[in-house]
């Protein structure tokens, strides 16, 4: 799918992409170089991953057990 770049440097994401990776205003995305290459990935925070993990009732246990499912996601995710 095809862009342009504003005066401004703004590029709009085209709606079945947005709709395709669950994209909405505010949320951030990062850009990758790979050669010749740019590459746009959603940034995923520890809200986005909110209710992905069984509650032991123990917080500190279960904010590691969320920062260990966040890491197998994005190593997944970057496989």
């Amino acid at each position: 799918m095809i862009s342009t770049i504003t005066t401004k440097g703004q590029v709009t994401i085209p709606v079945s992409i947005r709709k395709a990776y669950g994209l909405h205003p505010n949320d951030r995305v990062d850009f990758i170089v790979e050669g010749d290459r740019i590459i746009l990935l959603p940034v995923k925070t520890l809200r986005d991953f909110r209710g992905s993990v069984i509650g032991s009732g123990n917080p500190d246990q279960e904010r590691q057990t969320a920062k260990d499912a966040v890491g197998l996601r994005t190593i997944e995710e970057m496989s």
